[in-house]
């Protein structure tokens, strides 16, 4: 079955393929490094990071960018607050981002590039604007013409037919019905950061960031352009207008845009107080693979309700599944058992991958596993799991890890290690066969302490973090 993605500009699912051979040409929009990214963000992030994965399951290359909005309003706003410079104030949260993707397992792009680390190459993409009759001035901004580009609104699906002409907008952020004359450079207000260049003394507007680096690093058209439901209008519409008028080709061929994420049911707000960092995750004891799994677990063109017992419930079905790759591991199966179950890992297999053919089904693909899962413990329960199915189970659970990455449990920098826990559990089982039960009994104390679940079995010891 072929790869199919819901894409917002055509308003179709569509079957995809790149446009250069192998390689898939993929921007995602990152982080603006003003703050710590929330689980709204995250959810953005994960849904990237299953798309890239998947991407590569099916055997393309990736090559990647992400940027980082390291200049920006609120960057701005925040930075002047606290006397510091755009970067010493954007450093302390690009690191946080950074860590906290690599605690959730979010496969580095290729390429990230920073907004700052590329103002020549947005100048000269607002002179060529310029140029083209797409641009104006006023008090010293520069501000692109919406009414020049006929197609305005063609990814938004909104009609801007009645907009009024002349009038502009200078904030980054602004309502979904509010067309107006973007900002493309900013003039230089007292005491903001700001670069002199022909175009005037001032800075980028955001829009302009991410059209200029998607272009210098994936050339004229994309493959695809990700990003969350939030950011369609007015950032995406505006890249579209901006990347067209110079180039005259197709900015990106796929959009595709992850839907909102609300708590308890409600949106996410400063004054409820219901914003939750991953950090605030961790600190509550759960584990980053549980919010990993709960995030990937709703299709990403799906609005996700997050709430505690959601996390609980998600912590719960890694479990599960971690069981049962222990039980595939270390449990003795006679060589014969029960007929077809080969078959049955087969078509496992086959409903896990036609799901995320589908637009990314993520819930389909999940229920694929379970449902295997479940047939399987049952089998093995009745003692009629053959043992040369297990490597083909254990293969499945592969698959889908490439993909979810919850099965490996997040380590501790103050963990035992394995080598550790191996030694301890040999020393333990020598003092049982001493009879030094008071010393046995101690050392699973101490690694129950320390996160590790021992479990003594006819087949031996088996063990586990927590």
């Amino acid at each position: 079955m072929a790869l199919r993605f819901y894409n917002t500009l055509t308003q179709q699912v569509e079957e995809f393929t790149p446009l250069h051979g192998n390689e898939v040409r993929m921007y995602t929009c990152g982080p603006t490094v003003y703050n710590y990214a929330h689980i709204g963000n995250l959810r953005t992030f994960t849904f990237e990071d299953i798309l890239r994965r998947w991407l590569q399951a099916r055997g393309y290359t990736m090559n990647h960018v992400m940027n980082i909005t390291d200049v920006e309003d609120k960057i701005i706003r925040n930075s002047m607050a606290q006397g510091k410079t755009l970067e010493e104030y954007t450093a302390v949260y690009t690191k946080a981002f950074l860590d906290d993707t690599a605690l959730l397992r979010l496969e580095r792009p290729e390429r990230y590039a920073k907004a700052t680390e590329h103002i020549d190459e947005m100048v000269s993409a607002i002179e060529t604007l310029r140029d083209r009759g797409f641009t104006y001035l006023s008090e010293g901004s520069t501000y692109y013409r919406i009414a020049n580009f006929p197609t305005y609104g063609k990814l938004s699906h909104n009609d801007f037919s009645g907009i009024r002409a002349g009038a502009r907008v200078d904030v980054d952020e602004y309502d979904k019905a509010d067309a107006r004359d973007f900002v493309l450079w900013k003039a230089k207000k007292e005491g903001e950061p700001s670069w002199d260049e022909p175009i005037g003394d001032g800075r980028p507007g955001w829009h302009i960031e991410c059209s200029v680096m998607a272009m210098k690093y994936l050339g004229e058209t994309l493959d695809i352009h990700a990003g969350g439901v939030d950011l369609v209008f007015p950032h995406h519409e505006n890249e579209i207008a901006q990347s067209e008028a110079i180039t005259g080709k197709p900015f990106a061929r796929f959009w595709l845009h992850a839907e909102h994420l609300n708590v308890d049911m409600q949106k996410m707000s400063k004054s409820i107080g219901n914003i939750y960092t991953l950090r605030d995750i961790v600190e509550m004891g759960y584990s980053p693979e549980a919010l990993r799994y709960l995030l990937a677990s709703v299709p990403y063109r799906k609005k996700l309700n997050f709430t505690l017992d959601g996390l609980a419930a998600a912590s719960t079905a890694i479990e599960r599944l971690r069981n049962f790759k222990l039980r595939l591991e270390t449990d003795r199966y006679p060589e014969a058992g029960e007929p077809g179950m080969a078959e049955r890992i087969a078509k496992a297999r086959t409903q896990f991958d036609e799901a995320l053919d589908d637009d990314l089904n993520t819930a389909e693909a999940l229920g694929a596993v379970f449902e295997f899962v479940r047939d399987a413990n049952t089998v093995m329960d009745a003692g009629n799991f053959a043992a040369a199915d297990a490597p083909a189970a254990l293969a499945l659970l592969a698959r889908f890890d490439s993909v979810f990455d919850v099965l490996r449990p997040t380590v501790k920098d103050d963990s035992v290690s394995d080598a550790d826990v191996e030694r301890l559990i040999g020393e333990r089982t020598q003092a049982k066969k001493s009879r030094n039960f008071a010393r046995a009994d101690e050392i699973r104390k101490q690694l129950m302490d320390a996160g590790i679940v021992l479990e003594d079995t006819k087949d031996g010891v088996r063990w586990k973090r927590k």
